[in-house]
């Protein structure tokens, strides 16, 4: 039998053969952290208005006092709040206008799946959100004498099933929504969350129905987590945190479903 001889077009499909996933989506992770990091506003959002609104609501006598200081109530609430402001604000609107100018178009055409293009989206907010947590908790400690308390590990818990729920909706709202109704609907639920998620006006100051129609939502979930696990007599907020992955689970997987390139 006359020995098998590879052509010249099958060595050229090997040698072109798609990267391993995992090393696609780490390339594009990469690539997402540098086009953030490049972008003014997406600095501005992400990393100096919640340290600005921390400073801010913390020097007024308009929250409550938890443990003698109205450091501790807010904190959780304006960390909850930096997290919805990375996922769904400034991913959202920042993915709907790649896709507005054919950016993700062309990612269409690469060998990188839809679900890996959203994975390595999520994973760089996950990145991003660290230095949120330093920053916040840094300003925390040398403004405030703030100290940690409470379980870092259900806290840590609560801002990546935070940061999967809100970085799905922003998604969602970017792969299926045009790119000014997306800037619209996630600047409008971002609103709507820092009145009703609890971060900063109590959810008990609302009016009953409206308390109870926040605490399903996963604002006041995120907020209601990180107050629980960032206390000194941390629980496991079992409620909170079910809610939470309920949300995380189903937005993501609808994101991965709707998802369009153009």
């Amino acid at each position: 039998m006359a020995p098998q001889t590879t052509s010249i077009s099958e060595q050229h499909t090997e040698n072109s053969a798609a990267a391993p996933l995992a090393r696609q989506i780490l390339t594009q992770i990469q690539f997402e952290l540098l086009l953030t990091l490049r972008r003014g506003e997406n600095v501005l959002i992400t990393l100096i208005v919640p340290v600005l609104l921390l400073i801010f609501f913390t020097s007024l006598n308009i929250v409550p006092a938890v443990n003698g200081s109205a450091i501790n109530f807010l904190l959780p609430g304006i960390l909850a709040l930096a997290i919805m402001a990375a996922g769904m604000v400034n991913l959202g609107i920042a993915t709907a206008y790649e896709r507005y100018y054919g950016v993700l178009k062309r990612l269409g055409s690469s060998p990188l799946p839809r679900s890996g293009l959203i994975i390595a989206k999520v994973i760089s907010i996950l990145l991003l959100e660290a230095i949120q947590v330093l920053l916040l908790v840094g300003v925390a400690v040398v403004l405030y004498g703030w100290k940690p308390v409470g379980s870092p590990l259900l806290a840590l818990l609560s801002i990546a099933l935070g940061t999967i729920t809100f970085a799905a909706l922003g998604l969602a709202m970017a792969g299926a929504l045009r790119a000014e109704l997306t800037l619209a609907g996630a600047n409008a639920l971002f609103l709507i969350f820092v009145l009703i998620g609890g971060g900063i006006l109590p959810l008990d100051h609302l009016p009953a129905p409206l308390a109870a129609f926040a605490q399903i939502l996963p604002a006041a979930a995120l907020t209601q987590s990180l107050q629980a696990t960032m206390n000194s007599n941390a629980t496991l907020p079992t409620g909170p945190l079910i809610v939470l992955a309920v949300w995380a689970v189903l937005v993501l997987l609808f994101a991965i479903r709707t998802f369009k390139w153009e």
